[in-house]
């Protein structure tokens, strides 16, 4: 029961913020930047996949070995390149095949990734210990 209260944190967290970044803050920068490759409306049901399991690996990788060891720097640190390689996997590889996709995209996106985990890995350990929602 424990992993699916962390699941739960962690996915609220990571939707709502990556919510405001691709709605609001970066919407225009996206837009600007890779317009004519930017489908008119976006396949929410591979966007649903990606974020399901996206959180998954984030737990695995940053959030449950941060519990564990009791450590809110390994999580976040941990997060952090977790969001950097993931990220920057599909970023270096559409750079790397598409035409016109842009460099700058690609490092923001890149950084945002990694911002976007350690932040999420950051929130979700304060969330569930304060709470005691683990017990490793």
């Amino acid at each position: 029961m424990k992993f699916v209260w962390v699941y739960l944190v962690a996915a609220v967290v990571f939707l709502t913020i990556d919510a405001i970044w691709l709605g609001y803050v970066a919407r225009d920068f996206y837009k600007d930047r890779l317009g004519s490759l930017l489908l008119e409306r976006p396949r929410f049901g591979i966007a649903a996949g990606f974020y399901a399991i996206f959180v998954i690996g984030l737990i695995y990788f940053a959030i449950a070995p941060g519990l564990n060891a009791e450590s809110f720097g390994l999580t976040v640190f941990n997060a952090f390149l977790f969001g950097l390689f993931c990220y920057m996997t599909y970023d270096a590889t559409n750079l790397s095949t598409i035409k016109g996709f842009d460099t700058t995209v690609a490092v923001v996106d890149t950084l945002w990734g990694a911002t976007l985990s350690a932040f999420t890995a950051g929130v979700t350990y304060f969330v569930v210990r304060a709470f005691s929602l683990w017990h490793g």
